[in-house]
């Protein structure tokens, strides 16, 4: 009885993952958005006046991918707040901008959450204004992140 769980509960794992992955692969793949007003999903326009929520500690994640972009949200939590979530988590689960993804385990099944992370990250380095960040995530170009950079250890650089 218990094989047969497992192997239920496997089945159901590799087809979660594999959807997922398709869904990962099919937004990547699709044109930029073209937002309007309706379509563009929850963010705050203007940086936090109040204390923002911790993100998870990255070392709650067995995987280096996780740690790393978790460990850079925590960095950029008032950017990330400025900043849309294209996976539309704010219908399917109430979130109100992209850094509510990273304050539960939301983006750490995400490819989405992750390259727009990651996105907002490196165009912070170069110097970049949270609006000017928005408006370039809002017109795809996180669409072009490589996330295999972030999966190897101390990707992150400390500041």
């Amino acid at each position: 009885m218990l094989r047969k769980t497992l192997i239920v509960v496997g089945i159901l794992c590799l087809g979660l993952g594999g959807f997922a992955l398709v869904r990962a692969q099919s937004s990547a793949q699709s044109p930029a958005p073209t937002a309007t007003a309706q379509d563009l999903p929850a963010y705050h326009a203007t940086a936090p006046h109040d204390p923002l929520p911790a993100t998870l500690d990255p070392s709650i994640f067995p995987d280096v991918l996780n740690q790393n972009i978790y460990a850079l949200a925590a960095k950029e939590k008032k950017v990330l707040y400025q900043q849309p979530c294209y996976c539309r988590c704010d219908r399917e689960v109430g979130h109100k901008s992209l850094l509510d993804c990273y304050v539960d385990k939301h983006a750490s099944v995400c490819a989405t959450c992750k390259m727009e992370a990651v996105f907002a990250y490196q165009e912070t380095q170069k110097g970049k204004t949270p609006a000017e960040i928005r408006q370039e995530i809002i017109d795809g170009k996180w669409r072009n992140v490589d996330l295999s950079k972030y999966n190897a250890p101390a990707a992150v650089p400390a500041r």
